[in-house]
């Protein structure tokens, strides 16, 4: 992978957490995080990359990690620049992402870059069914473009969907349920539940129509 000046690219970004409410009266904010080491990802200095909306006033701009306190079981973060509950607000919903030495192997289960990611083969019951073009970073989960013989399917990437990733492979199982790789058939005598799999598959990608429209470009590769 080379930048567009010919040079080696040496660094990507991860991303390590999620801000989601406001705690307190001092700026202080909650974190969901993604990451299995948050006592070397939230230490103080540690700065930041937002993925926010174009008309978010923090768009473009990092953060700066002051203090990761717990609550309850629940980190909560002060950052440089937040020190009141107004500020904070204007945060939540914002997507934290850090910069990663590619050279540096990471050695939290389950994470990898979108690089790795995207080009692998998607395997269903031993037969590939198609390969990873994209991957969307939504607040909720991630999703994964994959591009099939009939078109393109988004897959979220969860355990349930997606159990094993084999990066040395060049594959990434899934055991996905009915409809979302196929059109349900209609049949007055089965369950809705097939067609309510078709409706959230649906939903999903109207969700990722919407997020495009307000977040931030994935760094490019």
């Amino acid at each position: 992978m080379e930048t567009s000046a010919g040079k080696p690219v040496t660094t990507d970004q991860l991303r390590v957490g999620r801000l989601t409410k406001a705690h307190g009266l001092k700026g202080a904010i909650k974190i969901e995080l993604y990451t299995d080491a948050p006592e070397r990802r939230f230490v103080p200095g540690a700065v930041f990359t937002l993925q926010v909306p174009t008309s978010s006033p923090w768009h473009g701009k990092t953060l700066e990690l002051q203090e990761l306190k717990w609550y309850n079981s629940h980190p909560v973060a002060f950052f440089k620049g937040v020190s009141d509950r107004s500020a904070a607000e204007t945060l939540i919903k914002a997507i934290l992402w850090v910069d990663q030495d590619l050279a540096e192997a990471s050695d939290e289960e389950d994470a990898w870059y979108d690089h790795q990611l995207v080009g692998l083969a998607v395997i269903r019951d031993g037969q590939k069914i198609g390969s990873v073009t994209l991957v969307d970073h939504l607040p909720a989960q991630d999703l994964l473009h994959v591009t099939t013989e009939s078109g393109e399917v988004l897959v979220p990437f969860v355990k349930a969907i997606v159990p094993a990733v084999d990066i040395a492979a060049g594959t990434l199982t899934v055991t996905p349920p009915v409809g979302l790789f196929e059109p349900v058939e209609d049949d007055d005598d089965e369950d809705d539940d097939e067609s309510e799999v078709a409706d959230t598959a649906d939903e999903i990608a109207s969700e990722v129509a919407d997020d495009k429209t307000g977040s931030t470009d994935q760094p490019a590769e």
